[in-house]
């Protein structure tokens, strides 16, 4: 690895597509985190995610509700007895929801729903881990998932530029305006938007991203190949 060791890391939204194959990539990793924190809504029905942490020792399933604020503190409280004063390396906010609507029949209830969710959550997680990962950060130097680093999972929809091209985008009108206003001056990584490219196929990708982010990366919109994407 170019970097220090990443000690701990957290993610959202686990249970399926790109939060449980961060999990999977993170926990196989050589060498891996001491501790990949896997969280979702429903850890008791995710089978894919019990069947990781049965076989990978160091993943830590944990229930989150991003819009529910007394689950978020449940969380950090589970997560500060783990690590200590150690804190919190490495925290991904992926866990995100989506609904078909365009400009025509979008409503309010929808924008507020989506919003919430994927931008309003994703800042209170964060202010929430925020005395963790700044414990981590007193312990190391430089820039980086080594030391203390936010990871927000954006997507191509928040690019002003690129969804013009793409009449796909048309159609999820909560959607881009939520991920455009995600949290501004950190890392964010494009999702994966194109059909024929699989999970499997863009984790090792995103993972390298995550390895080799330093000072300059910092507050980069990167897609999972570490290319930069234009507002």
């Amino acid at each position: 690895m170019a970097q220090p060791r990443c000690r701990s890391v957290l993610i959202t939204g686990c249970s399926r597509g790109i939060g449980l194959g961060l999990v999977r990539g993170l926990a196989a990793a050589e060498p891996a985190p001491d501790i990949v924190f896997a969280t979702c809504r429903y850890p008791d029905k995710a089978q894919e995610l019990q069947q990781l942490s049965k076989q990978y020792s160091n993943i830590k399933l944990l229930q989150l509700d991003v819009v529910c604020e007394s689950s978020i503190k449940k969380v950090v409280k589970e997560v500060e007895e783990i690590v200590g004063d150690k804190g919190l390396n490495c925290l991904i906010n992926n866990a995100g929801i989506n609904v078909l609507a365009s400009l025509e029949d979008v409503t309010a209830e929808t924008m507020l729903t989506i919003y919430e969710t994927n931008t309003v959550a994703q800042l209170m997680v964060t202010k929430a881990f925020l005395p963790l990962l700044r414990k981590a950060a007193q312990l190391s130097t430089g820039m980086g998932c080594h030391r203390a680093a936010i990871i927000n999972m954006s997507s191509l929809a928040a690019s002003m530029q690129l969804v013009q091209a793409n009449e796909m985008f048309l159609k999820v009108y909560p959607y881009r305006i939520a991920k455009v206003w995600m949290i501004p001056g950190l890392c964010l990584l494009g999702e994966i938007e194109s059909a024929p490219l699989q999970v499997q196929e863009a984790i090792p990708g995103i993972l390298s991203v995550l390895d080799r982010l330093g000072e300059k990366e910092n507050g980069s919109f990167l897609d999972w190949q570490g290319e930069t994407l234009p507002w």
